[in-house]
């Protein structure tokens, strides 16, 4: 026990020397080999496409929805402006602001619309240029009323990021809940 205090402090090449000879050489393969394949999954990961951040995305409003019985929408467009290629995955997170930027009481549904069946979560790679988008409902029959907020911005946070973009969006919506679908590359709208 004396030789192994002493010699922990020997230094690197002194301790790997004392394990190659406590495994010896079949087991010192084991760990070449294992070494190996971690080197490779490290390549493997390096490779990977990164995911995309609020900052390398534009967010903007495509085309406007409306229909009976108090509903309307919006396509939600998420475009990569990073210079290189990312990757989104989910749903966009969203919220409602007040004209002050102060944040209001809402919730959010993710899932099909009142417009659009929501597509399955998936990811997807977006080359420097392309979009992603997703489609917002609410309704607004009680404009004016308590059960309403009266939005100036929507708040619009890319999956797995921390930060958000922001829109402006005047709009009653009752109750503050919004449903919203997944993100793909393109959401066939009805109505």
């Amino acid at each position: 026990m004396a030789e192994q205090y002493r010699n922990s402090t020997a230094g690197r090449a002194g301790a790997g020397t004392r394990i190659a000879r406590r495994i010896g050489g079949a087991g010192l393969a084991v760990v070449a080999v294992a070494g190996l394949g971690l080197a490779g999954a490290g390549a493997a990961q390096a490779a990977s496409v990164p995911t995309c951040t609020t900052s390398g995305l534009t967010a903007s409003f495509g085309q406007g929805l409306s229909g009976g019985m108090n509903h309307e929408g919006v396509v939600l467009k998420l475009k990569n402006t990073s210079g290189h290629t990312c990757d989104l995955r989910g749903y966009p997170g969203l919220g409602l602001q007040d004209a002050s930027h102060h944040t209001l009481g809402s919730s959010v549904h993710w899932g099909s619309t009142w417009y659009a069946k929501s597509p399955a979560k998936q990811t997807l790679t977006l080359k420097n240029g392309q979009s992603a988008e997703s489609v917002i409902a609410w309704t607004h029959a009680n404009t004016g009323t308590s059960d309403a907020r009266h939005a100036s911005y929507l708040v619009v946070t890319p999956p797995a990021s921390t930060t958000h973009k922001t829109l402006k969006f005047p709009q009653w919506v009752d109750n503050g809940e919004l449903d919203v679908t997944a993100l793909a590359s393109h959401i066939s709208v009805t109505g």
